[in-house]
Formats: structure tokens, C-alpha cells, sequence
């Protein structure tokens, strides 16, 4: 079974939201640029992958958006375990100005 989770903030721009996890959590991001999702951030724990992108899909039309039914989440956190982390999730709640949008089991 893999968790995955969504969260979404419009408080915080992606490199803050990058210095608030890493303060909680004790990750260290790497910066990524993909055609596909622009510049985003990744993690990588014991407990699975942490990732951070914007919600715009880069390219001409900036209304396409990753989460389209949460067009006021800007930046979006995803997480990607192998299986629950209670702790991971108390610890994103915990972070002021991001919201759980989604949650997946597979």
C-alpha cells in the first residue's frame, strides 16, 4: 500500500514553505526544474518523499493548474509514503497556513 497526500497553501510562496517543513521536519530539499512542473523541491526520508511545486502548470496558459479544484492553493506539498506516518501528517498540520487537501491509498 503507498499513502499520498496533498496540501495547499496560498499563504506561502514555494522556498518559504520549503524553510517551514525543513524547520519542522528536519528534511533537506533539493531544487529540481522539469518541463512538466516547473522548479519544484524534493525530500527524501526513511519514511517516503516529500515534494513541493507550484500548482500552475508552466506554460502559456497559466489557468492550468495541478490541483484544479483547489485553484487557491499557489503551492502545493505532496507526500508519498509506503504506508501511514501519523507523526509526518501531525507535523504538516501543525505548519500555519497549509491546508490537507487530499488523501490516497493505493
Amino acid at each position: 500500500m503507498t499513502d499520498y497526500d496533498t496540501y495547499g497553501t496560498s499563504s506561502h510562496t514555494a522556498e518559504e514553505l520549503v524553510r517551514l517543513v525543513d524547520g519542522h521536519l528536519g528534511l533537506v530539499f533539493t531544487e529540481h526544474d522539469s518541463y512538466f512542473r516547473g522548479i519544484y523541491h524534493r525530500a527524501v526520508s526513511p519514511d517516503g518523499e516529500v515534494e513541493i511545486q507550484p500548482n500552475s502548470i508552466p506554460g502559456d496558459d497559466e489557468d492550468d493548474l495541478y490541483a484544479a479544484e483547489h485553484p487557491t492553493a499557489h503551492v502545493l506539498l505532496l507526500t508519498l509514503t509506503p504506508a501511514p506516518v501519523p507523526d509526518l501528517r501531525a507535523q504538516l498540520d501543525s505548519i500555519e497556513g497549509l491546508v490537507h487537501l487530499k488523501h490516497e491509498s493505493l
